[in-house]
């Protein structure tokens, strides 16, 4: 049976005439989106327009919401009460939600940023904040978590749609959360590393750490961050290695349990 993975980029994340990554040239790549609520990064007129390009280009859409924190890029972390943090998803959902509906398009999933997800990936309690607010939003959203951490522990006992993503661009610890980016070697440049790298932990089922742990795990999508400078070619080579090593590159469906 031919493995099947999704590709997925953050994106929608440019800021009125402040222009952060080619998000045109990533949407014929790619085959999902997690685009900017306008917290971390983006406004009204960017998220409409890269929703009206990714419903062009057949690409499944997803709400990327993040902390209040435009200067940081959503990348500084926040304490925030559980409730403070189910409105502040809730109130992003709703916006890509309506922006979606208004382009002729729809919400399908949803993916916490920056360092709301780096949180969330550790703390169950948060994690579930997070998702019980946007399943109250929507019951049948797609939440995509990263793989084998508390964010997946989560979902499973939520008994949600959900489903796992490693990341193209990241290093991995062997706890299976992302090198901190302030460490060497965190964030991945090289295509030429990237496609083959990504196409090995899909055949063998598992993420390959930083040490060379295998960490086995459930693979349904692949992220790039628009934001690399590299990431188009990124894209390309991961798609590239992926389909030239029999690996059908499609839309998720998402999962339960």
């Amino acid at each position: 049976m031919t493995k099947s993975v999704d590709l997925n980029a953050d994106m929608g994340e440019s800021f009125g005439p402040w222009n952060m990554g080619d998000d045109k040239a990533l949407l014929d790549i790619v085959t999902s989106a997690n685009i900017a609520c306008g917290f971390h990064a983006g406004d009204p007129d960017v998220m409409a327009q890269t929703m009206e390009m990714a419903r062009e280009n057949d690409v499944g859409i997803g709400a990327h919401p993040g902390f209040p924190d435009l200067q940081g890029f959503g990348r500084r972390k926040m304490h925030m009460t559980p409730g403070s943090l189910g409105n502040m998803v809730r109130y992003q959902l709703g916006a890509a939600q309506g922006m979606a509906t208004a382009k002729g398009a729809k919400v399908r999933h949803l993916k916490l940023h920056g360092a709301l997800s780096n949180m969330a990936c550790v703390d169950h309690a948060m994690a579930r904040a997070c998702y019980e607010a946007a399943l109250d939003v929507d019951p049948d959203i797609i939440i995509m978590v990263l793989a084998a951490t508390a964010m997946e522990e989560v979902v499973r006992e939520l008994g949600c749609n959900w489903c796992g993503e490693i990341f193209a661009d990241r290093a991995y610890n062997d706890d299976g959360t992302l090198v901190d980016r302030s460490l060497p070697g965190a964030v991945i440049h090289d295509a030429e590393l990237a496609g083959p790298r990504i196409l090995q932990m899909v055949q063998e089922g598992a993420i390959i750490t930083e040490s060379g742990k295998r960490i086995p795990t459930a693979i349904d999508t692949i992220c790039l961050h628009g934001d690399t400078a590299e990431a188009v070619e990124l894209a390309k080579s991961v798609r590239g290695s992926l389909e030239g090593g029999g690996v059908q590159v499609a839309q998720f469906c998402g999962r339960q349990g």
